[in-house]
């Protein structure tokens, strides 16, 4: 007997239809002998229509009641799924966040995992009943209700996979698994048959929607098993571990991409020891989070800095600069939209030199300005204008011989 533990996303439970679907993938783990977790995100679009309400009443909703709103919409999967189930001779209970034991800090929106009492969960368990979890939700020390972002069911899942030393977690999605690219965009896109972790938390840093990044953080840190599969077709999927096959000797093994990026330019700052790490750290306290980094020098006494984040943190980022202008110590603020990040990743860039300098020359092959740069020793990002982003990605796509038949 093993345990697995199961994620289904809102696509693959957005109908009764799909949700009797899900029945049939968790019945035949128990079938075979299984003991088995499951973890779902909110129906469908639900989470989506419950910030259009809030959105209704307040342009600017609060953080805590937002999140006693959104943790609504798993719960309506978790009871149904469970009926489901019960309804078919499988024995199961749903759990939300919370009875579950998922323990976070205390931050609104985006709280991190800090620790999983999975006694609830092992009792049930130790019963025969199959346990159903409510993702993307947890509770703090002090009781508040906290949601882990856009994307955090996968979180919630490898957590628990870790937590309850699982053998397996699989993540069912509406795609087949990790491709080389994203194929709703780029149709010549291929599936890879495994990532490594490093790679795959690069991606999802990067934008690639498949699996949320502090998902593949807990896998890689407590070395969870993890495959991307589908939950329409039973195939083979992606298996995410610690060193991938070298598929085709690709030193590029896959293009991310995310729009809404926004640059900001804080102008005219002191060019002291501590400005940078003063500007960070404030932003920080803020739970603001920043991505490229570009600082010049002006002269001896001033400089100017550039930093990306995404555009939705855009007017509170700028609140926060004001409202610490005389502590900063800077001129003038500057915003730039309309931006997107495009990234190429591969752990074979490490041994190639020469990959930066081929993604530069593919982009101004394509008449597309560069405005920012990071690198790390697996990836290479470059922020363009919003409307090269796809162009960008195609081209890099082609170049790197990712495509289909290459």
């Amino acid at each position: 007997m093993g345990l697995i533990v199961q994620k289904f996303g809102g696509t693959s439970v957005g109908s009764v239809e799909k949700i009797l679907n899900v029945v049939q993938r968790v019945k035949a783990e128990t079938d075979s002998g299984n003991q088995v977790v499951v973890v779902v995100s909110a129906m469908g679009k639900s989470t989506d229509q419950l910030v259009g309400l809030a959105k209704e009443i307040s342009s600017q909703p609060n953080k805590r009641e937002m999140d006693m709103l959104l943790s609504t919409g798993e719960q309506v999967t978790i009871a149904l799924l469970s009926m489901a189930l019960n309804e078919q001779g499988v024995p199961a209970v749903s759990y939300t966040g919370w009875q579950a034991g998922i323990v976070t800090e205390a931050v609104h929106g985006n709280a991190r995992v800090t620790n999983i009492n999975t006694a609830a969960v092992q009792s049930q368990l130790s019963e025969g009943k199959v346990v159903i979890v409510a993702g993307f939700q947890g509770l703090t020390e002090e009781g508040e209700i906290t949601t882990l972002g856009r994307g955090g069911s996968d979180t919630t899942a490898v957590a628990l996979a870790a937590a309850l030393k699982a053998d397996k977690c699989d993540i069912y999605t509406d795609v087949t698994g990790v491709f080389t690219t994203d194929p709703r965009y780029v149709k010549s896109a291929r599936k890879l048959l495994s990532v490594s972790y490093d790679e795959m938390l690069e991606l999802a840093n990067l934008g690639a929607g498949v699996l949320h990044p502090r998902a593949v953080e807990f896998a890689k840190n407590y070395q969870v098993k993890l495959e991307v599969r589908s939950s329409l077709e039973k195939i083979e999927g992606t298996v995410i571990e610690e060193e991938a096959s070298m598929e085709q000797n690709l030193v590029v093994r896959g293009v991310a991409f995310e729009d809404e990026i926004t640059k900001v330019s804080v102008l005219g700052l002191a060019n002291s020891l501590t400005s940078l790490s003063t500007i960070f750290t404030t932003l920080a306290k803020n739970h603001l989070n920043v991505d490229i980094i570009v600082q010049s020098t002006t002269d001896a006494k001033t400089a100017n800095l550039a930093f990306s984040i995404k555009t939705e943190d855009l007017i509170q980022t700028l609140g926060v600069l004001e409202d610490n202008k005389e502590q900063l110590n800077y001129e003038q603020l500057d915003a730039e939209n309309k931006l997107a990040k495009v990234s190429i990743v591969g752990s074979g860039m490490i041994s190639n030199p020469g990959v930066a300098a081929q993604m530069f020359e593919v982009l101004a092959a394509n008449d597309i300005q560069v405005k920012m740069v990071s690198t790390s020793e697996i990836k290479v990002s470059a922020v363009v204008e919003e409307k090269d982003m796809l162009k960008a990605v195609e081209a890099l796509h082609q170049a790197f011989r990712l495509s289909k038949g290459n």
